[in-house]
């Protein structure tokens, strides 16, 4: 009898492709030996595969694909990363290309052309039958990180008066179906979508019952030119499944799943995180050197401008450090603490505002919340760094100097972060991507002028 209880994962890499298989697959590209790759890859999911083929260094991957080119399909294709796409779609024989995308769901076609320009986009879309190249083409006039960009054309349609029989014979008929999807969405005599019925319903009704007396409340619909970012949220917020595309008039033009909700929602938050790291929002482990140093070095670069700013905060009270070396061992202490506390805070700012849980409404709130936590968090390490400063020194003036300046930076600093995320989003800035530059330079700035300008004042 089969054992009921789920199985124990055998490793935290269990969703993915074994290391003897990866160093099997090395092995079999080393050798040349197609027959062996494609007895290794044959299990894989085409995620997996398509994780195999992002880890080659550029050279590995030419070989891999020159062997395995042939068993490359459109999910494959679809999964690949976009930082390396175009690398193996010029590494493909063109039959195999045309047999790939034709398999494809419009939406991962779109997705795959979008970044291409002249040849490389004509002869995808020329491997396209007529219908499926007109929606593409449609889809593709549409504003880039829209909802006609995400939304895919093949959409699965009954009228509002039909009954459960006359669908299921319907879809019984018809071959042209998507692989994958989840309802059926009525539509008016005037192609104004009303409503839709969920498999599950479909099939547990009798035949008789009417598919209008079997629609969801969940029912939304999207504007074609919504933001892409939105209409992920929508997905998130809503618990939808699918969501129908309507145009300027209301008529039905695609339908978004919750497959491509979520990978916007993924990438946003992926983008947000690079963005707080300074990298580049289009980092990639694939990346090569140079395009790397492209993306990181502008962010250093302002780093090195800002870094500058708190320098000269530090030379105005040369004179003080130089009678007292104390704050020179003491003084990166205060500002690390500031900038640390400050990253917290502008964390969850961000996070806030990119899920819009942080809102008109209830921002004076969290941000008096913040603060709190600042001025009893810079109370604590007041009081711990002036003890260590007592023993270390044996002075108690400065150990009240550091506990004052300490308990002045972390409240500047939790103000900062976020005050300084919403003056960003309200200005139409991109929170995620200087806000961090900004808190650091204002928590150093704070921080030494706190601690050295008290030493100056109280200690000289």
């Amino acid at each position: 009898m089969t054992d009921p209880r789920p199985r124990e994962p055998e490793s935290e890499d269990d969703f993915a492709p074994a290391r003897t298989v990866v160093a099997g697959i090395d092995e079999a590209v080393d050798t040349g030996d197609a027959a062996r790759l494609d007895n290794l890859l044959e299990p894989l999911h085409p995620a997996d595969i398509a994780d195999v083929i992002e880890q080659l260094t550029p050279r590995r991957r030419g070989e891999f694909v020159r062997l395995y080119s042939r068993e490359i399909d459109g999910e494959i294709l679809s999964e690949i990363d976009e930082s390396i796409r175009d690398e193996v779609i010029e590494a493909l024989p063109v039959h195999v290309l045309a047999d790939a995308v034709r398999e494809m769901d419009s939406d991962d076609v779109v997705d795959l052309v979008e970044d291409m320009e002249g040849p490389e986009r004509e002869t995808i879309l020329a491997a396209l039958d007529e219908p499926d190249r007109v929606a593409v083409e449609q889809s593709l006039t549409y504003p880039e990180y829209s909802a006609g960009r995400l939304m895919q054309s093949e959409v699965v349609v009954a009228p509002e008066h039909w009954t459960v029989g006359e669908t299921i014979d319907f879809l019984r008929g018809e071959d042209w179906l998507p692989d994958q999807f989840y309802h059926v969405i009525l539509i008016d005599p005037r192609r104004h979508p009303t409503g839709y019925v969920t498999l599950g319903r479909l099939l547990s009704a009798r035949r008789g019952v009417r598919l209008r007396d079997l629609t969801e409340d969940s029912f939304r619909t999207v504007n074609v030119l919504q933001e892409e970012g939105e209409v992920a949220y929508a997905f998130n917020q809503y618990h939808l499944i699918s969501a129908p595309v309507v145009d300027a008039d209301g008529r039905l033009v695609g339908v978004i799943t919750i497959d491509d909700a979520m990978n916007v929602l993924d990438e946003e938050h992926e983008e947000d995180i690079l963005r707080l790291a300074g990298v580049g929002d289009e980092s990639s482990l694939s990346d090569s050197v140079i395009e790397t140093l492209r993306q990181r070095l502008p962010w250093l670069a302002v780093n090195v401008c800002t870094a500058l700013i708190s320098a000269t905060v530090i030379s105005v009270f040369e004179a003080s450090i130089s009678q007292l070396v104390a704050l020179a061992v003491l003084m990166p202490i205060v500002a690390s603490m500031g900038g640390n506390a400050g990253t917290q805070t502008l964390t969850v700012a961000v996070r806030g505002l990119a899920t819009k849980g942080l809102t008109p409404g209830n921002v004076r709130r969290v941000m008096l919340r913040e603060v709190l936590v600042g001025m009893l968090n810079g109370l604590v390490f007041a009081l711990a760094l002036a003890a260590i400063a007592y023993v270390w020194f044996g002075g108690v003036q400065l150990a009240l100097v550091i506990a004052v300046a300490m308990l002045i930076n972390l409240t500047v600093a939790a103000l900062a972060g976020i005050a300084i995320p919403l003056a960003l989003d309200k200005a139409g800035a991109d929170p995620a991507l200087a806000s961090g530059t900004f808190v650091t330079t204002v928590t150093d700035v704070i921080g030494f002028f706190a601690f050295l300008g008290l030493a100056t004042w109280v200690l000289l």
